[in-house]
Protein backbone atom coordinates (compact mmCIF):
# COMPACT_ATOMS: atom_id res chain seq x y z
CA UNK A 1 0.00 0.00 0.00
CA UNK A 2 1.42 3.15 -1.22
CA UNK A 3 1.58 6.11 1.51
CA UNK A 4 0.44 9.68 0.52
CA UNK A 5 2.89 12.26 1.56
CA UNK A 6 0.50 14.47 4.25
CA UNK A 7 0.04 18.09 4.00
CA UNK A 8 2.30 19.38 5.93
CA UNK A 9 4.95 17.87 3.59
CA UNK A 10 3.40 18.83 0.68
CA UNK A 11 3.53 22.45 2.24
CA UNK A 12 7.17 21.98 3.38
CA UNK A 13 8.51 20.83 -0.43
CA UNK A 14 6.66 23.48 -2.08
CA UNK A 15 7.90 26.09 0.45
CA UNK A 16 11.43 24.82 -0.41
CA UNK A 17 10.48 25.18 -4.56
CA UNK A 18 9.47 28.66 -4.31
CA UNK A 19 12.48 29.63 -1.75
CA UNK A 20 14.57 28.19 -4.46
CA UNK A 21 12.85 29.92 -7.70
CA UNK A 22 12.97 32.99 -5.94
CA UNK A 23 16.89 33.07 -5.38
CA UNK A 24 17.42 32.13 -9.11
CA UNK A 25 15.42 35.39 -10.11
CA UNK A 26 17.08 37.33 -7.50
CA UNK A 27 20.64 36.23 -8.41
CA UNK A 28 19.53 36.82 -11.84
CA UNK A 29 18.00 40.09 -11.42
CA UNK A 30 21.95 41.29 -9.26
CA UNK A 31 23.32 39.60 -12.01
CA UNK A 32 21.64 41.81 -14.99
CA UNK A 33 22.04 45.08 -13.05
CA UNK A 34 25.62 44.49 -11.59
CA UNK A 35 25.91 44.02 -16.26
CA UNK A 36 24.31 47.39 -16.27
CA UNK A 37 26.71 48.88 -13.53
CA UNK A 38 29.52 47.80 -15.43
CA UNK A 39 28.34 49.08 -18.45
CA UNK A 40 27.68 52.30 -16.86
CA UNK A 41 31.37 52.68 -15.44
CA UNK A 42 32.54 51.23 -19.04
CA UNK A 43 31.03 53.97 -20.54
CA UNK A 44 32.05 57.16 -18.22
CA UNK A 45 35.34 55.91 -18.17
CA UNK A 46 35.51 56.31 -22.58
CA UNK A 47 33.34 59.28 -21.66
CA UNK A 48 35.78 60.73 -19.33
CA UNK A 49 39.02 60.87 -22.11
CA UNK A 50 36.82 63.39 -23.99
CA UNK A 51 35.88 65.98 -20.92
CA UNK A 52 39.16 65.37 -19.55
CA UNK A 53 42.89 67.27 -20.54
CA UNK A 54 45.67 65.94 -22.29
CA UNK A 55 46.10 62.00 -21.64
CA UNK A 56 48.63 59.89 -22.55
CA UNK A 57 48.29 56.14 -23.25
CA UNK A 58 51.07 53.59 -24.04
CA UNK A 59 51.43 50.72 -26.37
CA UNK A 60 49.92 48.43 -23.68
CA UNK A 61 46.93 50.53 -22.67
CA UNK A 62 48.01 51.83 -19.61
CA UNK A 63 47.33 55.55 -19.20
CA UNK A 64 50.50 57.09 -18.32
CA UNK A 65 49.21 60.67 -17.24
CA UNK A 66 45.99 62.55 -17.42
CA UNK A 67 45.83 66.23 -17.82
CA UNK A 68 43.90 68.80 -15.56
CA UNK A 69 41.37 71.12 -18.19
CA UNK A 70 42.13 74.52 -18.43
CA UNK A 71 45.27 76.74 -19.83
CA UNK A 72 47.10 76.58 -16.27
CA UNK A 73 49.84 74.44 -16.73
CA UNK A 74 50.60 71.96 -13.34
CA UNK A 75 52.76 69.50 -15.53
CA UNK A 76 51.78 65.79 -15.35
CA UNK A 77 51.49 63.41 -12.66
CA UNK A 78 53.07 60.26 -13.63
CA UNK A 79 52.71 58.10 -10.48
CA UNK A 80 54.66 56.91 -7.86
CA UNK A 81 58.32 54.83 -8.99
CA UNK A 82 57.09 51.77 -8.17
CA UNK A 83 54.41 51.97 -10.54
CA UNK A 84 56.55 53.26 -13.34
CA UNK A 85 58.64 50.23 -12.68
CA UNK A 86 56.12 48.01 -13.27
CA UNK A 87 55.02 50.10 -16.45
CA UNK A 88 58.56 49.43 -17.59
CA UNK A 89 58.65 45.81 -16.61
CA UNK A 90 54.80 45.35 -18.95
CA UNK A 91 56.41 47.31 -21.66
CA UNK A 92 59.65 45.06 -21.81
CA UNK A 93 57.42 42.05 -21.87
CA UNK A 94 55.46 42.99 -24.81
CA UNK A 95 58.18 44.42 -26.64
CA UNK A 96 59.67 40.58 -26.25
CA UNK A 97 56.69 38.92 -27.32
CA UNK A 98 55.83 41.04 -30.64
CA UNK A 99 59.13 43.15 -31.28
CA UNK A 100 56.62 46.25 -31.84
CA UNK A 101 59.32 49.63 -31.52
CA UNK A 102 56.35 51.19 -29.86
CA UNK A 103 56.41 48.72 -26.97
CA UNK A 104 60.58 49.77 -27.30
CA UNK A 105 59.86 53.67 -27.41
CA UNK A 106 57.49 53.71 -25.01
CA UNK A 107 60.44 52.27 -22.82
CA UNK A 108 62.51 54.80 -23.16
CA UNK A 109 59.65 57.99 -22.64
CA UNK A 110 59.63 55.54 -18.96
CA UNK A 111 63.32 56.20 -18.21
CA UNK A 112 63.40 59.66 -18.82
CA UNK A 113 60.24 60.17 -16.01
CA UNK A 114 62.36 57.86 -14.22
CA UNK A 115 65.39 60.39 -14.80
CA UNK A 116 67.40 57.68 -16.20
CA UNK A 117 68.38 59.78 -18.76
CA UNK A 118 71.37 58.27 -20.43
CA UNK A 119 69.36 54.66 -20.78
CA UNK A 120 66.52 56.75 -22.53
CA UNK A 121 69.43 58.06 -25.04
CA UNK A 122 71.20 54.90 -25.58
CA UNK A 123 67.38 53.11 -26.18
CA UNK A 124 66.19 55.57 -28.69
CA UNK A 125 69.68 55.50 -30.88
CA UNK A 126 68.96 51.75 -30.45
CA UNK A 127 65.84 52.59 -32.64
CA UNK A 128 66.71 55.39 -35.19
CA UNK A 129 69.05 52.23 -36.02
CA UNK A 130 66.50 50.25 -36.37
CA UNK A 131 63.92 52.01 -37.93
CA UNK A 132 65.28 55.93 -38.38
CA UNK A 133 63.18 59.24 -38.74
CA UNK A 134 60.90 58.30 -36.28
CA UNK A 135 58.91 61.70 -34.24
CA UNK A 136 58.79 60.10 -31.36
CA UNK A 137 62.48 58.89 -31.24
CA UNK A 138 63.39 62.41 -32.72
CA UNK A 139 61.60 64.11 -29.96
CA UNK A 140 62.53 62.60 -26.94
CA UNK A 141 65.62 62.22 -27.84
CA UNK A 142 65.90 66.11 -27.48
CA UNK A 143 64.06 66.30 -24.51
CA UNK A 144 66.35 63.60 -23.00
CA UNK A 145 69.38 65.66 -24.23
CA UNK A 146 67.82 68.43 -22.62
CA UNK A 147 67.54 67.22 -19.14
CA UNK A 148 71.50 66.33 -19.32
CA UNK A 149 72.11 69.71 -20.21
CA UNK A 150 73.46 69.01 -23.44
CA UNK A 151 71.41 71.54 -25.56
CA UNK A 152 73.09 71.75 -28.53
CA UNK A 153 73.12 68.08 -29.39
CA UNK A 154 69.17 68.94 -27.65
CA UNK A 155 68.26 71.63 -30.35
CA UNK A 156 69.42 69.23 -33.34
CA UNK A 157 67.06 66.36 -32.31
CA UNK A 158 64.37 68.91 -31.48
CA UNK A 159 64.78 70.72 -35.31
CA UNK A 160 65.24 67.47 -36.81
CA UNK A 161 61.30 65.96 -35.02
CA UNK A 162 59.86 69.28 -36.23
CA UNK A 163 61.05 68.57 -39.76
CA UNK A 164 59.17 64.92 -39.29
CA UNK A 165 56.37 66.43 -38.23
CA UNK A 166 55.71 70.28 -37.44
CA UNK A 167 52.13 69.42 -36.98
CA UNK A 168 52.66 67.14 -33.90
CA UNK A 169 52.64 69.09 -29.99
CA UNK A 170 49.86 71.48 -31.55
CA UNK A 171 52.72 72.51 -33.89
CA UNK A 172 54.35 74.00 -30.71
CA UNK A 173 57.75 72.56 -30.86
CA UNK A 174 59.20 76.14 -32.84
CA UNK A 175 58.88 77.16 -29.18
CA UNK A 176 61.25 74.12 -27.46
CA UNK A 177 63.41 74.95 -30.00
CA UNK A 178 63.41 79.31 -29.22
CA UNK A 179 63.82 77.88 -25.07
CA UNK A 180 67.05 75.87 -26.57
CA UNK A 181 68.64 78.77 -28.38
CA UNK A 182 68.01 81.12 -25.79
CA UNK A 183 69.96 78.79 -23.30
CA UNK A 184 72.90 77.91 -25.80
CA UNK A 185 73.27 81.60 -26.49
CA UNK A 186 72.54 83.17 -22.82
CA UNK A 187 70.26 84.52 -20.51
CA UNK A 188 69.98 88.08 -22.60
CA UNK A 189 68.14 85.89 -25.16
CA UNK A 190 65.25 84.87 -22.30
CA UNK A 191 62.70 86.93 -23.88
CA UNK A 192 59.07 87.37 -24.63
CA UNK A 193 60.59 88.46 -28.16
CA UNK A 194 62.97 85.57 -28.44
CA UNK A 195 60.92 82.69 -26.74
CA UNK A 196 57.59 83.80 -28.55
CA UNK A 197 57.84 86.46 -31.11
CA UNK A 198 55.51 88.25 -29.70
CA UNK A 199 55.63 90.93 -26.94
CA UNK A 200 52.96 92.02 -24.71
CA UNK A 201 54.10 95.44 -23.51
CA UNK A 202 55.47 96.93 -20.04
CA UNK A 203 52.34 99.09 -19.04
CA UNK A 204 49.40 98.16 -16.72
CA UNK A 205 47.55 96.17 -19.15
CA UNK A 206 49.35 93.74 -21.54
CA UNK A 207 48.87 94.55 -25.53
CA UNK A 208 49.29 92.86 -28.52
CA UNK A 209 47.88 92.54 -32.36
CA UNK A 210 46.62 89.47 -32.51
CA UNK A 211 43.02 88.15 -33.07
CA UNK A 212 40.76 85.78 -30.82
CA UNK A 213 41.86 83.10 -33.06
CA UNK A 214 45.95 83.57 -32.98
CA UNK A 215 45.48 84.32 -29.16
CA UNK A 216 43.71 80.60 -28.51
CA UNK A 217 46.49 78.91 -30.98
CA UNK A 218 49.62 80.69 -29.28
CA UNK A 219 48.13 80.08 -25.89
CA UNK A 220 48.04 76.17 -26.27
CA UNK A 221 51.02 76.12 -28.18
CA UNK A 222 52.62 78.04 -24.75
CA UNK A 223 50.52 76.00 -22.24
CA UNK A 224 51.68 72.57 -24.22
CA UNK A 225 55.29 73.51 -23.97
CA UNK A 226 55.09 74.46 -20.27
CA UNK A 227 52.79 71.73 -18.70
CA UNK A 228 55.52 69.54 -20.68
CA UNK A 229 58.56 71.49 -18.69
CA UNK A 230 57.10 71.63 -15.30
CA UNK A 231 56.78 68.04 -15.15
CA UNK A 232 60.60 68.14 -14.69
CA UNK A 233 61.24 71.44 -13.76
CA UNK A 234 60.70 73.08 -10.46
CA UNK A 235 60.98 76.43 -9.10
CA UNK A 236 62.29 79.09 -9.84
CA UNK A 237 63.51 78.73 -13.13
CA UNK A 238 64.29 81.83 -15.44
CA UNK A 239 62.71 80.40 -18.86
CA UNK A 240 59.70 78.38 -17.36
CA UNK A 241 59.02 82.03 -15.37
CA UNK A 242 58.84 84.49 -18.59
CA UNK A 243 56.84 82.15 -20.26
CA UNK A 244 54.28 81.84 -17.61
CA UNK A 245 53.78 85.67 -17.50
CA UNK A 246 53.55 85.34 -21.13
CA UNK A 247 50.66 82.99 -21.15
CA UNK A 248 48.96 84.59 -18.48
CA UNK A 249 49.06 88.01 -20.69
CA UNK A 250 47.55 85.70 -23.32
CA UNK A 251 45.20 84.37 -21.66
CA UNK A 252 44.33 87.97 -20.33
CA UNK A 253 43.54 89.21 -23.95
CA UNK A 254 41.92 86.12 -24.73
CA UNK A 255 39.23 86.93 -21.76
CA UNK A 256 40.42 84.09 -19.56
CA UNK A 257 41.02 86.56 -16.66
CA UNK A 258 40.74 84.19 -13.72
CA UNK A 259 43.01 81.75 -15.78
CA UNK A 260 45.50 84.74 -16.21
CA UNK A 261 45.66 85.79 -12.21
CA UNK A 262 46.89 81.67 -11.75
CA UNK A 263 49.23 82.15 -14.48
CA UNK A 264 50.65 85.22 -13.09
CA UNK A 265 51.15 84.26 -9.70
CA UNK A 266 52.86 80.69 -11.42
CA UNK A 267 54.84 83.15 -12.72
CA UNK A 268 56.00 84.93 -9.66
CA UNK A 269 56.48 81.60 -8.47
CA UNK A 270 59.09 80.58 -10.70
CA UNK A 271 61.09 83.38 -10.53
CA UNK A 272 59.61 86.25 -12.63
CA UNK A 273 59.90 90.00 -11.73
CA UNK A 274 58.56 92.82 -13.14
CA UNK A 275 56.95 96.01 -12.23
CA UNK A 276 54.26 94.90 -15.05
CA UNK A 277 53.47 91.92 -12.96
CA UNK A 278 52.88 93.37 -9.77
CA UNK A 279 50.42 96.03 -11.55
CA UNK A 280 48.50 93.03 -13.70
CA UNK A 281 48.12 90.64 -10.44
CA UNK A 282 45.51 93.12 -9.49
CA UNK A 283 43.78 93.63 -12.43
CA UNK A 284 41.34 91.23 -12.10
CA UNK A 285 39.92 89.80 -8.43
CA UNK A 286 37.19 86.97 -7.74
CA UNK A 287 33.69 88.60 -7.05
CA UNK A 288 33.18 87.93 -3.58
CA UNK A 289 30.74 88.57 -1.02
CA UNK A 290 31.93 88.17 2.00
CA UNK A 291 35.55 87.03 3.49
CA UNK A 292 33.70 83.50 3.81
CA UNK A 293 33.39 83.24 0.43
CA UNK A 294 37.12 84.75 -0.65
CA UNK A 295 38.73 82.42 1.94
CA UNK A 296 36.73 79.41 -0.07
CA UNK A 297 37.66 80.83 -3.71
CA UNK A 298 41.23 81.26 -2.76
CA UNK A 299 41.17 77.95 -1.44
CA UNK A 300 39.59 76.12 -4.19
CA UNK A 301 40.65 78.12 -7.48
CA UNK A 302 44.44 78.90 -6.47
CA UNK A 303 45.92 76.38 -3.56
CA UNK A 304 44.52 73.66 -5.32
CA UNK A 305 44.77 71.98 -8.17
CA UNK A 306 41.11 71.52 -9.99
CA UNK A 307 39.74 68.36 -9.59
CA UNK A 308 39.55 65.94 -12.56
CA UNK A 309 35.92 65.04 -14.20
CA UNK A 310 37.03 61.45 -14.32
CA UNK A 311 37.53 61.16 -10.40
CA UNK A 312 34.05 63.10 -10.10
CA UNK A 313 32.77 60.52 -12.24
CA UNK A 314 33.91 57.96 -10.50
CA UNK A 315 32.86 59.64 -7.12
CA UNK A 316 29.23 59.60 -8.85
CA UNK A 317 29.15 55.63 -9.91
CA UNK A 318 30.45 54.72 -6.56
CA UNK A 319 27.34 56.69 -4.73
CA UNK A 320 24.75 55.36 -7.54
CA UNK A 321 26.38 51.50 -6.71
CA UNK A 322 25.79 52.13 -3.46
CA UNK A 323 22.47 53.64 -3.40
CA UNK A 324 21.38 50.71 -6.33
CA UNK A 325 22.72 47.99 -3.87
CA UNK A 326 20.35 49.72 -0.71
CA UNK A 327 17.60 49.66 -3.40
CA UNK A 328 17.58 46.48 -4.10
CA UNK A 329 17.49 45.44 -0.78
CA UNK A 330 14.81 47.72 0.26
CA UNK A 331 12.69 46.11 -2.70
CA UNK A 332 13.62 42.54 -2.02
CA UNK A 333 13.49 42.56 2.05
CA UNK A 334 10.67 40.55 2.97
CA UNK A 335 11.55 37.95 0.46
CA UNK A 336 15.09 38.17 1.78
CA UNK A 337 13.75 38.03 5.28
CA UNK A 338 11.80 34.68 4.11
CA UNK A 339 14.94 33.14 3.09
CA UNK A 340 16.82 33.59 6.01
CA UNK A 341 14.16 32.28 8.20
Amino acid sequence: MVRKPDTEQLLLLLKRKIRSNMIKNIKSLITKNILCLFFIVFSAERLSACLNGETLKLSNGIILYEDYEGFVPHGHEFGDEQALREILLSLEKEYEKNKNLDYLSDQGLVLIILGKYQKAIDLYKKIEDIEPNRYSTASNLGTAYELIRNNKKALIWIEKAIKINRNSHFQSEWIHANILKAKIKGEKFISSQFLIGKDFGTGKFPVADLDKQQLYVLRQQIYYQLNERISFVKPKDKIVAHLLFDLANVSYLFGDKEEAVENYKLAEKYGFESPALKERLGLHSIPIINNVERKVIKEVKYQTKPKRRSQLIEAIISIFAFLFSGFIVFIFRKKISLMIK
